[in-house]
């Protein structure tokens, strides 16, 4: 189970905290990057080797897409050098603007390197509310790629969703959804818009030139999500996500049940499990040197028996199928799931 992070992309979206750099730097930061990146994977084999019982590669960022058909020929060939690949579940995020830029030849080269799921962010199909965002794309656009992904033979395609954002109501969500219900997506994951800091949206917070919405209108809103995407057959199998049958994420699926996995790039993070031991790291957030020695000073940490416990309740918790506590399955209804945080301390 290995996750690449990908720290370009073309612009910033106002509510984006992610570690990422603008990608007009130019090849030669494309071609840093990626010498550094595969030269981390060879040297991380032994991890990745015992990482291998759940076989995914998932990229995200940043905006995978923006890199160019070398870069992910050059990293499958290093992660084939340390055993891994082909892989069952092959995930590239992506950006619509990109999709469109590159054409159909882009799309059918990813498939033909053995990606076989796509995650896309289209968050909105509300025009104003893009353009707000500082998305790249319109709801055109989105539609558009979405047909050159088809054309390109993937039938495994995710699509985000953003909701609760401040100066749109429930009729901008509604229409978003009946044009995501319309594409027929294998799977949809919907994100409650947060403030972070360091975030655009935050410093426009700070200066009363945003306002957050309610909670109770965000709840509306999302189990608005959760009745429209039950009526149309999607499966709610963890907070954020729903698929059709069968369709689950096994990469993330993976995330909830505490699998171990290796983090590849700046800023990603890893769990290992080795003789009995638990460790987590991560990379520091730098477009170069994240893998020098003193660079990586600090960035590990052994978890405790107690906090291994939490973190399997917190995760198991968020999914349909909930968690052993005690003894007892517990399992907290969709109804609830919106306030789920508060319920999962209340567990812990």
């Amino acid at each position: 189970m290995i996750y690449v992070h990908v720290p370009y992309c073309r612009s910033f979206c106002k509510y984006c905290d992610f570690y990422s750099e603008i990608a007009c730097k130019g090849l030669e930061k494309f071609e840093d990057y990626t010498r550094e990146l595969c030269s981390e994977a060879l040297s991380r084999k032994e991890e990745i080797v015992e990482s291998s019982a759940v076989n995914t590669l998932y990229l995200g960022g940043g905006t995978p897409s923006v890199m160019p058909l070398s870069f992910f020929e050059r990293l499958l060939e290093s992660l084939s050098a340390c055993g891994a690949g082909p892989f069952d579940e092959f995930t590239v995020e992506v950006n619509p603007d990109d999709i469109i830029r590159r054409g159909p030849e882009f799309a059918k080269a990813l498939r033909a390197l053995g990606v076989n799921r796509i995650s896309m962010g289209v968050q909105s199909l509300d025009d104003t509310q893009l353009r707000w965002m500082g998305r790249r794309h319109d709801a055109a656009a989105a539609r558009q790629a979405f047909a050159i992904l088809r054309e390109a033979r993937f039938d495994n395609i995710s699509l985000d969703i953003i909701f609760g954002v401040g100066g749109f109501g429930k009729q901008s969500l509604e229409d978003s959804l009946s044009g995501l219900l319309e594409l027929a997506p294998e799977h949809i994951s919907a994100y409650q818009l947060s403030i972070e800091p360091g975030s655009e949206l935050s410093r426009l917070l700070e200066k009363g030139l945003y306002s957050e919405l309610p909670d109770e209108q965000c709840r509306e809103q999302y189990e608005l999500i959760c009745e429209r995407l039950r009526e149309a057959g999607y499966g709610h199998y963890e907070i954020s996500n729903w698929a059709k049958p069968g369709r689950e994420a096994l990469h993330n699926s993976a995330y909830w049940t505490r699998a171990p996995y290796v983090g590849l790039g700046p800023g990603a993070h890893s769990l290992r499990i080795h003789d009995g031991v638990q460790t987590r790291s991560w990379n520091p957030q730098r477009p170069s040197g994240w893998t020098d020695a003193q660079n990586r000073q600090g960035c590990s940490e052994t978890l405790t028996p107690k906090e291994i416990e939490e973190e399997r309740i917190m995760l198991g918790l968020r999914t349909s199928k909930g968690a052993t506590i005690g003894g007892r399955l517990v399992i907290i209804p969709e109804s609830d799931w919106f306030i789920a945080d508060s319920i999962i301390q209340n567990y812990i």
